[in-house]
C-alpha cells in the first residue's frame, strides 16, 4: 500500500521541516523527488540524505513567488504525477501591527506562490490524464488565533484555492486537497522560542504543547504520513476535502 514508485513528486519548500519529511517519505515509498527551495544548499543536503538512504531526488533553485522561476523549473521537469504546496512563511502579528510589507511578503509566498505552482502544473496533469495535488492550509484558516491576522489570511486562500481547483479539475482527473495541521514541532519553532523566550524556552515549549488536547506538537513525520495517504492511488475516492491534523485543537479546545 501507499506504492509511490514511478510517480513524480514536487515538494515545495521540501527541504526542512514538514517538506523534508514529506521528501524523505515519499522517496522512501519509490517517487522520484523534485524539491524546489529559495536555499539552494539546504536542497542540495536534503537530496544528499535522501540519496544516501537509496532514494532518488533532485534539488531545485525556485522563488514560487516568481511566476518566471516556477515555469522555468516545472517545464525542465516534465511530467508530474504529485504537487505538494508545502512552501510558506509566517508572521506573527494583529491588522494594526501587520504592515503594508508583511502583508505582500506572506500574500507573495503563501498564496501566490500556491498559485503559481498550481498554474504550472495543472496543463501537464490534464495532458497525462490527472494527478494528486496536496496544498498545506492550516488551522489558522478555521479558527482564530491571536496575532495571526496576515498568516491566517493567506491559509484561508489557500483552503479556497483547494476548493476552487478540485471543483475546476474533477472532471480531468486531478485530485486536489489540503491538510491543516497545529502546532508542529520544527525547526521554526525551536528558533521562534529562542528568538523571543531566551531563557524561557522549555516553559513555553511545554505551555505551547499544551494547547493541542492531545497534549504534544505533531511530529513532521506524523504530517508526511497524511501526505502520502492523500497522494496515494488509495485516496483515488477524495478530493476537495480539508483534512485538520491537529490533535484535537479544532473540535476540542471548547
Amino acid at each position: 500500500m501507499f506504492n509511490l514508485h514511478k510517480k513524480t513528486a514536487v515538494i515545495t519548500g521540501g527541504a526542512s521541516g514538514i517538506g523534508l519529511a514529506i521528501s524523505q517519505l515519499f522517496a522512501r515509498q519509490g517517487a522520484l523527488v523534485h524539491i524546489l527551495e529559495l536555499n539552494e544548499e539546504a536542497a542540495q543536503a536534503a537530496v544528499s540524505g535522501i540519496v544516501a538512504e537509496g532514494g532518488t531526488a533532485q534539488a531545485h533553485r525556485c522563488n514560487v513567488a516568481v511566476q518566471s522561476d516556477v515555469l522555468a523549473v516545472f517545464g525542465a521537469i516534465g511530467k508530474v504525477d504529485i504537487l505538494v504546496n508545502n512552501a510558506g512563511i509566517a508572521h506573527v502579528g494583529n491588522v494594526e501591527t501587520t504592515s503594508e510589507e508583511d502583508l505582500d511578503r506572506l500574500y507573495n509566498v503563501n498564496i501566490k506562490g500556491v498559485y503559481n505552482c498550481l498554474h504550472a502544473v495543472i496543463p501537464g496533469m490534464k495532458n497525462n490524464g490527472g494527478g494528486a495535488i496536496l496544498n498545506m492550509a492550516s488551522i489558522a484558516a478555521l479558527v482564530g488565533l491571536p496575532d495571526r491576522f496576515a498568516y491566517s489570511m493567506t491559509k484561508g486562500a489557500v483552503m479556497a484555492m483547494t476548493i476552487a481547483t478540485a471543483k475546476d479539475y474533477v472532471g480531468e482527473g486531478i485530485r486536489v486537497n489540503s491538510i491543516s495541521p497545529a502546532r508542529v514541532h520544527t525547526p521554526f519553532v525551536d528558533g521562534f522560542l529562542a528568538k523571543n523566550y531566551p531563557g524561557r524556552e522549555v516553559e513555553m515549549f511545554e505551555k505551547l504543547s499544551k494547547t493541542q488536547p492531545i497534549g504534544r506538537m505533531a511530529t513532521p513525520d506524523e504530517i508526511a504520513h497524511l501526505a502520502l495517504y492523500l497522494c496515494s492511488d488509495e485516496a483515488a475516492f477524495i478530493t476537495g476535502t480539508d483534512y485538520p491534523i491537529d490533535g484535537g485543537f479544532v473540535k476540542l479546545n471548547n
